[in-house]
């Protein structure tokens, strides 16, 4: 409590003590053994009226110096896992005060009455969102952001890392309210790069308004990382240990004195995850029958490091500039094994066939941005600025030998691809309060985005290489797009209304250089947004809301090229691909209780423009993947998000969500549509025994599902985590579990006139993780915790 006065205090107020003649209290923080205590909150009151005058942490040899004009005050101590202390009747006349050694008892008592009170729940339910603790869930210690999203409610990470939000896989995800080149340029499996120790919460926001880009189907996913505004040093630091191959570590420490507040956080993580698929493709023809059968092991591993460091630098009580730099770099390395088995129409085998590959994959991500914030006399009334760079490369080599398992090699090709990316943003916002609660708001934003791929296989014959026909070419994709908004809301008793509108110009452009080929797509287009809620009674709330949005082709959608791992089934991008547009409605009932809270949510969203996946197979069998925009589409659900502590030591956290969604469209005069009915569950317990000791089970369940050329099974995955306080409170050992039956796979079935199609597919397996984690002057899960001062979020 003590750090939240002193990050609230005015710094006009520590400024009248240094006017004048100004002395000094002194002294030393020592425990019971004689040692020093560092970075104890002394504080300096005034004894007339208890006014906070100053305050200042104890160095590290426990000594502590306050300046004060001449007056009578009392000095109040406090730090985690000590008593607290009060020095009365301080009286500064004419010369400095001198208070010696002053002894501090240690409190387990308090420090345990602390760390269950100040503990975060899980998940805070609010109507416009849900923000996720991360820290709270024991089966996210230890793992990397593509995990923890697995674990957030409504969200599902499939086995390839693609990341869906009620069913939909197109959702924006922003890190501290920005884009970031922490989500990869197109690889799904950067967010398996960035570690989960790093991230403070996640925010889900399901029908965002004007403010934010108009950019994702069915919402924003925020990943707000961790950072401190807390007077002096404090910090945590995390090491990791598993099953198969996961070592790690990673900190984060802030430093705050006066106007300055230093932030710096690392990560370390080493992996080696096995994983495993199977396949089996039959093929009709008018005068022909055959089939093969295919099996595959992986081994996806390497090492990644993300460094961040910044400051917030006060230049008085209403203006504040912030400057961070964040730096990542990942070497990944992967081996694959593909094993095929050709049947002829008796079900005979002809041939097997075996196909290794040895992939390197280096990724850099550099960003700098620099943030001003001025808050004007009156509260609300806000003016923020942003100006943020990201350059960023992704690279892919890999060689390929293809033989018979009897070790022959009959056929040896390589690949390169190679994306490169250049971000600049520039955005500000100002915020105007109005009347009692109303406010109106406006901002401008602009980006411009330059990426660049290059590919290319070859092959060797004898002892020269030539490349391939038709897998040879480059792409350059430009992106600029000018934003603007203006939303106004007001409250009138019980009901609270708010509308905006959005104003986005996209000027996008896809060239094919090799080929002379240029894609040229500009567009206006403007997004309105308008929520309103009605307040029932205290603990009862209703709100509607619409929001008409965008979803731009991503860039891997965009490639010509891709992966070649798997020759018989090569899947690629279309550079023709336009954007879909969707609107979207809610409603959402929201009832608190004493010991929990029901979120539920009633959905719509129509579609035209869809993006979906054809799949056509060749005479011989080949198949080819490909993104096209097929359809129009309706999409519904029901969501409940519900959060109950059952006792003073049992917690219960459920989701349900039911989705259904017609889809229909047509592709070379053949009727492609699907109706699928289909819902995702996770429900989470989690107990305390013995005031220390933590235990949770949690499971996730997804239900079968109709895709436009088939059918997906259901799947599910059973996570158990254990953990136990030390050291005073100050650190916590994890162990957990996660997919503890092996269950996790993606499974599918494909049926099409002439092509039948089974594949089981398991990018994980089972993880076994112990985790410590090591708190410096921060209490755990500390309510008082910031993010970046960026999290209001994309505009």
């Amino acid at each position: 409590m003590l750090n939240w006065l002193f990050l609230l205090l005015p710094t006009g107020v520590l400024a009248q003590t240094n006017a004048g003649q100004s002395l000094s209290v002194r002294g030393t923080l020592v425990d019971e053994q004689k040692n020093p205590v560092l970075f104890g909150n002394v504080a300096l009151y005034q004894s007339s009226d208890s006014a906070l005058v100053t305050g200042a942490a104890s160095a590290q040899t426990g000594k502590f110096e306050l300046r004060s004009k001449p007056g009578n005050y009392y000095l109040k101590i406090s730090i985690l896992s000590y008593r607290e202390r009060i020095i009365p009747n301080i009286n500064v006349v004419s010369q400095d005060v001198q208070l010696g050694v002053l002894l501090l008892k240690a409190s387990t008592e308090l420090l345990e009455e602390v760390v269950v009170r100040g503990e975060k729940s899980q998940m805070e339910l609010q109507l416009d969102k849900r923000v996720i603790n991360v820290g709270a869930d024991l089966s996210n210690i230890g793992g990397n952001a593509a995990e923890i999203l697995d674990n957030v409610p409504s969200v599902t990470v499939d086995v390839e890392g693609n990341v869906s939000l009620r069913g939909s896989q197109n959702v924006r995800i922003l890190i501290d309210g920005r884009p970031s080149g922490l989500t990869g340029i197109s690889s799904p499996d950067a967010l398996r790069q960035l570690q989960g120790n790093l991230i403070d919460r996640i925010e889900v926001i399901t029908n965002p308004s004007s403010r934010y880009d108009a950019e994702g189907e069915v919402g924003i996913i925020n990943i707000i990382l961790k950072k401190n505004k807390n007077q002096g040093v404090t910090g945590s630091f995390t090491a990791n240990l598993g099953y198969p191959a996961n070592y790690g570590g990673s900190f984060d420490i802030n430093y705050r004195k006066n106007k300055v507040n230093l932030f710096s956080s690392y990560g370390f993580n080493y992996r080696s995850r096995p994983g495993y698929g199977s396949s089996y493709q039959r093929f009709t023809g008018s005068d022909s029958v055959f089939s093969y059968a295919e099996t595959n092991r992986r081994i996806r591993g390497g090492t990644s490091h993300n460094f961040r460091v910044g400051m917030d630098y006060y230049l008085n009580e209403q203006n504040m500039l912030t400057g961070s730099l964040l730096y990542r770099r990942s070497d990944g390395r992967n081996t694959s094994r593909y094993e095929y088995q050709d049947f002829d129409e008796r079900g005979q085998l002809v041939r097997p066939t075996l196909r290794n590959e040895q992939e390197t994959e280096p990724q850099n991500n550099i960003e700098a941005a620099l943030s001003y914030r001025r808050d004007f006399e009156r509260k609300g009334r806000t003016l923020t600025a942003d100006f943020k760079w990201i350059e960023s490369d992704e690279n892919e080599f890999s060689d390929y030998q293809q033989g018979d398992p009897a070790g022959t090699v009959s056929l040896r090709q390589r690949s390169g691809n190679t994306e490169d990316e250049r971000n600049l943003l520039f955005q500000a916002d100002y915020v105007h309060p109005f009347g009692e609660k109303g406010k109106w708001e406006a901002g401008v934003k602009s980006t411009a985005r330059v990426l660049r791929n290059d590919f290319r296989v070859e092959q060797q014959e004898g002892e020269s290489w030539f490349v391939l026909p038709g897998l040879d070419n480059n792409l350059v994709y430009r992106e600029k797009i000018h934003a603007a908004y203006l939303m106004a809301g007001n409250q009138f008793r019980k009901v609270s209304l708010q509308a905006g509108l959005r104003g986005e110009f996209s000027d996008i452009t896809t060239e094919l250089p090799e080929l002379t080929e240029v894609n040229q797509r500009r567009y206006f287009n403007l997004f309105p947004s308008a929520h309103l809620s009605y307040e029932l009674t205290n603990t009862k709330a209703l709100q509607l809301s619409y929001s008409y949005r965008l979803s731009r082709p991503g860039f891997r959608e965009l490639l010509p090229f891709s992966g070649f791992s798997n020759a018989r089934s090569l899947t690629v991008g279309n550079p023709n691909l336009n954007p879909e547009y969707t609107h979207s409605m809610e409603g959402g009932y929201l009832l608190n209780w004493e010991s929990g809270s029901l979120l539920s949510s009633l959905y719509y969203r129509y579609r035209t423009g869809v993006i979906q996946r054809i799949i056509l197979v060749d005479s011989v069998g080949f198949s080819r993947v490909f993104p096209v925009n097929l359809a129009t589409q309706n999409a519904g659900g029901l969501e409940f998000n519900f959060s109950n502590t059952l006792q003073n030591w049992w917690r219960l956290n459920a989701n349900f969500n039911f989705y259904r969604s017609v889809t229909s469209g047509r592709y070379q005069q053949q009727l492609l549509e699907s109706d699928t009915y289909t819902w995702t569950s996770r429900v989470t317990s989690k107990m305390t025994f013995f005031k220390r000791w933590n235990f949770q089970a949690g499971m996730n369940y997804r239900a079968p599902q109709r895709i436009p050329q088939g059918r997906e099974l259901a799947s599910y995955a059973i996570d158990l985590g254990l953990s136990r306080d030390v050291l005073k409170g100050n650190g916590t050992l994890t162990l957990s579990v996660r997919d503890l039956l092996n269950t996790s796979k993606r499974r599918t079935i494909i049926e099409e006139a002439g092509y039948y199609s089974t594949s089981s597919f398991q990018w994980n397996a089972r993880q076994i993780l112990l985790t410590f984690n090591y708190r410096l002057n921060r209490k755990k899960d500390a309510p008082g915790r910031e993010a970046t001062g960026e999290n209001e979020g994309d505009n």
